[in-house]
């Protein structure tokens, strides 16, 4: 079983670049770029990933986001992932970069997608792993910063395919984005949006009334109202849960506790995904397995997450069928 779900193509939605940056990646940047972390070494940095909630989280991701300053930065941190995903079974990842997080300390909105894409690109052609680009906004800033972070980004259509909503959910609905969707969707971007992972199940309604996204990002609180979960499973809205992320978080007490198998019994659209795993304890196929493992989940229902994870993806339907055919090959096998 562990060996099926390690080598099971699989596509990532719901995965931070800044997220997978790893002590050691992180303090080779500081020496690199001259800057000092408010931590003594890698291991007193790990130390530091024990969280009491999304926010205690925040303070430190923000704080280790301060190494990258360069193109190369950006290019490292992006490539070191696509190794360890491409080793996982990820055959497309659609991946979120929190601009803010960057133009705010200084560094250009140009440095930080280049970065990126050239990693993207590189890995397209050497580890066939296609690839899309979502940016998010910080809902903890204002609507106005969020807009103007858009502005910056019309240059790079080309590069970026949908925008996001992420950080803090508690107190910062997705209502308050209304606007910044709707020119978003205008300009001819796609729209996702985290929502019902620490804030309530209105916040998912929000996302998809308000903000009319195409997949909610954790949407894990919706089991707290019936007539949202009826709707998820009639309209087959992809919900991205991150089973080990929700843990570290404490959205969930322990991973027995986590709802991900009452989502598939009840029909739920489900993809199972790392979100940040350089802090939460694993990467993509460790999800997989602990989730399955802890929540006696079958091969065949984490087949069809699998599967779900490319039909939920922003792939076109002739993009997506060598890689549900790559999965009939792997079982079949």
């Amino acid at each position: 079983m562990r060996e099926l779900l390690t080598q099971l193509p699989k596509a990532e939605l719901h995965l931070h670049i800044e997220g997978t940056l790893e002590p050691d990646l992180a303090f080779a940047m500081a020496m690199r770029n001259r800057v000092e972390l408010p931590y003594e070494d890698e291991e007193a940095l790990r130390r530091a990933y024990v969280f009491e909630d999304l926010q205690s989280f925040l303070d430190v991701y923000y704080a280790a986001c301060s190494v990258l300053i360069s193109e190369r930065d950006f290019y490292d941190l992006t490539w070191a992932y696509l190794i360890r995903a491409g080793s996982e079974g990820v055959r497309h990842a659609e991946i979120f970069f929190d601009p803010q997080t960057h133009t705010d300390r200084g560094v250009a909105f140009a440095t930080v997608v280049a970065g990126i894409t050239r990693a993207l690109d590189d890995a397209r052609r050497d580890l066939r792993i296609t690839s899309r680009l979502i940016m998010c906004f910080l809902r903890h800033l204002s609507a106005d910063a969020a807009m103007a972070t858009l502005e910056a980004a019309l240059p790079y259509r080309d590069a970026i395919v949908a925008v996001g909503l992420d950080s803090g959910e508690r107190g910062n609905p997705p209502e308050e984005f209304r606007a910044v969707f709707d020119r978003a969707r205008a300009e001819g971007f796609l729209a996702v949006a985290h929502a019902g992972e620490e804030g309530p199940a209105e916040y998912i309604w929000q996302a998809l009334d308000l903000l009319r996204v195409r997949r909610i990002d954790h949407g894990v609180r919706c089991t707290e109202d019936d007539r949202l979960v009826e709707r998820l499973v009639e309209e087959q809205v992809p919900l991205t849960v991150c089973p080990f992320s929700n843990v570290k978080t404490r959205v969930f007490p322990e991973l027995k506790d986590h709802n991900v198998r009452e989502l598939l019994e009840r029909g739920v659209f489900v993809t199972i995904n790392s979100d940040d795993p350089a802090y939460f304890g694993g990467y993509i196929a460790d999800n997989y397995i602990g989730t399955a493992e802890t929540l006696d989940l079958g091969a065949d229902q984490m087949i069809q997450v699998a599967r779900n994870s490319f039909v939920a993806s922003f792939l076109s339907d002739e993009e997506r069928r060598p890689y549900l055919e790559a999965i009939d090959a792997v079982v079949s096998d």
